[in-house]
């Protein structure tokens, strides 16, 4: 199984960020490349469509308000894994009561593709959807 892990700091207070991130039909509140996400099953998953149209559908299978994290995983999608879980938590940084540190982090198998490939590609996804959030959170 591979994984990969992305963090950073942005500039809010945790309970600001898990008000906008700790939502699971959220991420086009703040995930450019998601800009449709419909909820089914009371909530639990999720069906997002890309700027291309492709559809990835996602089981919330964890979710921590208290802690403010959730891990969700993959049902369908192009991306060449199976057995993909990711997590999202917001933590509180020491001595910065005006910031946050969000870590997207997963782990998979890969499918049709080398390991490197595959950690590479959610490595980049994270980057890029921590890029996005500070944006939002700094405009």
């Amino acid at each position: 199984m591979a994984s990969t892990s992305v963090s950073r700091i942005v500039p809010a207070t945790p309970e600001k960020v898990w008000a906008l991130v700790g939502g699971f039909d959220a991420l086009p509140d703040w995930l450019p490349y998601i800009p449709e996400s419909v909820a089914s099953e009371g909530g639990r998953v999720r069906s997002l469509k890309n700027p291309e149209g492709e559809v990835i559908v996602e089981r919330l299978v964890d979710f921590n308000e208290t802690e403010r994290h959730y891990s969700y995983a993959i049902l369908q999608a192009p991306f060449p894994v199976d057995g993909y879980v990711s997590t999202i938590r917001v933590h509180a940084v020491p001595g910065r009561p005006d910031a946050a540190e969000v870590q997207w982090s997963g782990r998979f198998n890969p499918k049709g593709a080398t390991e490197q490939q595959v950690v590479d590609l959610f490595t980049g996804i994270y980057a890029d959807g921590l890029d996005a959030l500070n944006a939002t959170l700094a405009g």
